[in-house]
């Protein structure tokens, strides 16, 4: 009997997608935590500012430039044609159904981590489907066992999206900070106020 794909599920607004979520994503596949991890996209929040949170297809698109070519690391568009607002173990749910096959664990970071109890149906994901902690900086994670969670210690870059943003607003050329073909993305389209250096 075949052995079961375990896919590791790391969801954001990815806006943009940056070096640090492929570095995690690449680890994660790479040191054998989970055979695949899939990016998935979370749809636009209206509550959100349209001047920075671009359109969501926008962001796949760059999504897509990300993982074109890495071994391992897809993007999952899943939670763009889910009812709204989309809750994680809808999404956990829907994917189980879809792919009976396939594991699926949740990657959050520790700043998530440690709210983790106010999510919907927080017990439930750890104890069907398991969670993947990673260290964010300034959110120590609590020492402790807690069944269905894990920690792992990815080699990591303390970057986010919203620096990333910033920098390219103020004219900083991100080429190195950002998948390859993503900061190209980003100039051609005049992507978060680019500005030309």
């Amino acid at each position: 009997m075949p052995q079961t794909e375990t896919i590791g599920l790391l969801g954001g607004s990815f806006n943009p997608v940056h070096a640090g979520h492929m570095m995690l994503a690449a680890y994660l596949t790479q040191w054998g935590v989970v055979d695949k991890v899939w990016l998935t996209l979370s749809p636009r929040n209206p509550l959100k500012d349209p001047a920075t949170l671009l359109p969501d297809t926008k962001r796949l698109a760059m999504l897509a430039i990300a993982t074109k070519g890495v071994a391992r690391v897809e993007t999952c568009d899943i939670e763009l044609s889910m009812p709204q607002p989309s809750y994680t173990i809808n999404t956990l749910d829907l994917l189980a159904r879809r792919y009976p096959a396939k594991r699926f664990r949740l990657i959050i970071g520790s700043d998530n981590w440690r709210i983790f109890d106010q999510w919907r149906d927080a017990q439930r994901i750890l104890d069907d489907y398991g969670v993947l902690v990673y260290p964010r900086p300034g959110y120590p994670i609590e020492s402790g066992h807690v069944d269905g969670m894990e920690v792992v210690h990815p080699m990591m870059v303390d970057i986010s999206s919203t620096q990333v943003r910033d920098a390219i607003a103020r004219g900083r050329d991100m080429t190195c900070f950002l998948p390859p073909g993503v900061y190209k993305y980003i100039a051609d389209n005049k992507l978060y106020k680019y500005q030309a250096t």
